[in-house]
């Protein structure tokens, strides 16, 4: 079932002003953090606590511990305790950063608490100026303060010109199976193309190997990989509590997506969207051809959908399976009511900055990364 979610409403409110500074990922003591109040549009209030800033961050995970692990696009890898105080991990690879590129994704192997390995998405260099997402995985020192033994398990293929829509989020399944969504690089054809590994979400085993089960087993050896086809940016990725794997993706002039992405499912980029290219030219929609996957929901006009959870804490217990979805362009996070294979916006919160990232903290509470220099960590929790 797909539903249109429509314009944001606009009586949501996000309160600011007068906060004490928070703490920066260059200072090695916390200093007091600030707390602020937002409503969403359906009267639910939240307490907004800043934790730490950050030079562009991009995305975050946490440690058994309850300290973060946060990346910088430029290339810097942070780990960030809970009152803010943080230090930088070495031994990153090399990383393009430029345009939507940079270091990418952190997240935790599936026993991290017994071999600490971690891995991470990047942007890299190729030859005669190209350029492609990588995927790589090391061990963190006891410490925390260097990642060794990296090893680089996946690449995109091929690498092309261009610096957008590498997509690489990465998530594991329940299962431990790595998944990564390998963006179409702004090239649009490749989505379609069985012998490249772009607008496709991949699946490996999780030291980069193939895994038994993929769908498509008879069209190559690339894809092999493949678990779906015929994405465009997809900037968002998770599991929800039966083990579906859930994606956000962005739409080209609108027409933004959240798919439940079965196995062997074709999105149907560039053939089909529900938005249009951004000179305006028609494209057509989902309905007009029924072999490809139609999104469970979209938006029209844009929302920029960015990172993603599916929600199974204890702090919001009446969220417990709902989506919750970053917003770039349209500065908010966003619930999503899904229901099996249905989805309706619920409720948006405007936060009054581009949100890039969104996690579930060990006790059920939000964190939110906002986009762009100086981005802050925010943490989210009941309004009293």
């Amino acid at each position: 079932m797909k539903s249109e979610i429509g314009k944001s409403p606009s009586n949501s409110k996000l309160i600011l002003g007068g906060g004490v500074f928070i703490a920066s990922v260059a200072m090695q003591a916390a200093v007091p953090a600030w707390a602020e109040e937002v409503t969403g549009n359906n009267g639910t209030r939240l307490e907004v606590t800043g934790i730490a800033s950050f030079d562009e961050p991009w995305a975050m995970t946490f440690l058994p511990d309850g300290s973060m692990l946060v990346t910088e696009k430029a290339g810097s890898l942070q780990q960030v305790t809970a009152d803010g105080t943080s230090h930088s991990v070495s031994g990153l690879p090399d990383v393009d950063s430029g345009g939507q590129g940079g270091l990418g994704d952190v997240i935790l192997h599936p026993e991290f608490a017994s071999n600490r390995m971690i891995y991470i998405s990047y942007a890299e260099a190729g030859d005669g100026g190209t350029r492609g997402a990588a995927v790589a995985r090391g061990t963190l020192s006891e410490d925390g303060t260097s990642l060794e033994g990296l090893e680089v398990i996946w690449r995109q293929q091929p690498k092309v010109t261009g610096r957008g829509h590498y997509s690489h989020r990465l998530a594991f399944s329940p299962d431990g199976k790595l998944f990564i969504t390998s963006g179409e690089r702004q090239k649009q054809t490749p989505a379609q193309d069985m012998d490249q590994a772009l607008g496709k979400v991949i699946r490996l085993n999780a030291d980069g190997s193939l895994p038994d089960g993929n769908p498509f087993q008879d069209q190559g050896e690339l894809a092999k990989t493949f678990w779906s086809v015929g994405h465009r940016n997809m900037l968002g990725i998770a599991f929800d509590g039966e083990g579906r794997l859930w994606t956000t993706e962005m739409g080209p002039r609108h027409g933004d997506e959240l798919n439940l992405t079965l196995p062997g499912t074709n999105q149907g980029w560039p053939v089909v969207s529900e938005g249009n290219h951004y000179s305006g030219a028609n494209i057509p929609n989902h309905d007009t051809r029924p072999e490809f996957n139609p999104p469970e929901a979209f938006w029209v006009p844009t929302i920029a959908p960015a990172g993603l959870v599916i929600y199974s804490g204890e702090m919001f217990p009446q969220w417990q399976g709902d989506a919750l979805i970053g917003g770039l362009a349209s500065q908010a996070l966003i619930r999503v009511d899904i229901e099996r294979d249905a989805a309706t916006e619920a409720e948006r919160f405007d936060m009054g900055q581009r949100i890039r990232e969104v996690e579930q903290g060990p006790d059920g509470a939000i964190y939110l990364l906002e986009d762009g220099q100086g981005g802050r960590m925010l943490r989210l929790t009941p309004a009293k």
